[in-house]
């Protein structure tokens, strides 16, 4: 079958994104995040830019005292081989740490950069110290986008949380010099958004991208009777849509930790197989599945377990606090 060898395509509907990043968030329990995920070979790599930290027991905490998205941003950088984890990072700064530079194409948190490039690619560079004492790390990761941008969608309707894929599938290179790791591969490049602190109203989610020889198609398993979201992008294109609720439950699974995931990753109605969990934790997993050139990933979130005080304090001992850059 064809591979996508397409030129560098426009944006959607939205904000054009590669124009400058968007506006970060400045109320108190507001957020924004940048991820990108890269399957290179037998190596995958996930990288996201969090302003207002979805893992930050301590922005989770001072919400009710007013604190604010810019003084809790992070970088969480994750390296995995054959579904096993090679290092993490999970860093947490300060507002003094954050700067928007070059035209508002590129932000920077602590010594990492993500930056939106002239030419339409999409860098990160992560230069951190693996959570919670361990060495020096870098990495890189460049995606170039082989598909138009999907519209923004909100999750749940009547709900201040939104999301939008804008590169749902890439030519991805993934540099990991401390490790040495030089790969490529598939990427993928989102953002979500909100209002309000998650788990608030929004009590978590489970959601999946699979990049399969031709197409990327990822789906959006939302609580309380939603209806899914699905974003589907190709040769022909990028859509985004509702889907029926299925209409049987799916096999689920709990964790060590007690959270509920799925016992099969699938593509479309097809299961690639059983998750490999390459985090585990009291209130999120990160899966990954793969066969015959399929590739899942996806995570699986429960904002509620993460407020509770004695996941707030185990939460610690995964995150490194730095005072600038």
């Amino acid at each position: 079958m064809r591979r996508l060898e397409l030129a560098v395509p426009g944006t959607s509907k939205g904000y054009a994104w590669r124009d400058a990043l968007p506006a970060l968030p400045d109320t108190s329990g507001a957020y924004r995040w940048f991820y990108a995920d890269v399957t290179a070979g037998e190596y995958s790599a996930v990288c996201i830019f969090m302003v207002g930290s979805l893992f930050s027991p301590r922005y989770s905490a001072g919400v009710k005292r007013g604190a604010l998205p810019l003084e809790h941003c992070a970088v969480n950088f994750a390296l995995y081989h054959r579904s096993t984890r090679r290092c993490w990072v999970l860093s947490e700064y300060p507002h003094a740490a954050v700067r928007v530079q070059r035209g508002g194409r590129a932000l920077s948190i602590g010594r990492s950069l993500l930056e939106y490039g002239l030419d339409g690619t999409v860098r990160m560079e992560v230069e951190e110290r693996c959570a919670p004492f361990g060495g020096p790390l870098r990495a890189r990761l460049e995606l170039e986008p082989q598909v138009t941008a999907a519209d923004e969608v909100q999750l749940v309707p009547g709900l201040p949380h939104y999301w939008r894929a804008l590169a749902p599938r890439a030519k991805a290179r993934l540099e990991v010099s401390s490790e040495g790791v030089v790969a490529e591969g598939i990427g993928y490049h989102d953002t979500n958004h909100g209002e309000e602190l998650l788990g608030a109203r929004l009590p978590g989610w489970h959601w999946a991208r699979v990049h399969g020889p031709e197409e990327t198609v990822v789906d959006y398993h939302l609580p309380g009777g939603v209806a899914p979201l699905r974003v589907t992008a190709g040769a022909l294109g990028t859509k985004s849509e509702r889907r029926p609720l299925l209409a049987e439950a799916r096999d689920t699974s709990l964790t060590g930790w007690g959270l509920r995931v799925p016992a099969r990753l699938y593509a479309g109605n097809e299961a690639v197989g059983e998750p490999r969990l390459l985090e585990s934790s009291p209130f999120y997993a990160r899966v990954e599945a793969r066969r015959d050139g399929v590739d899942v990933m996806g995570e699986v979130a429960d904002f509620r377990r993460f407020h509770s005080p004695f996941i707030r304090w185990m939460a610690h001992f995964r995150t490194r606090v730095e005072r600038g850059a």
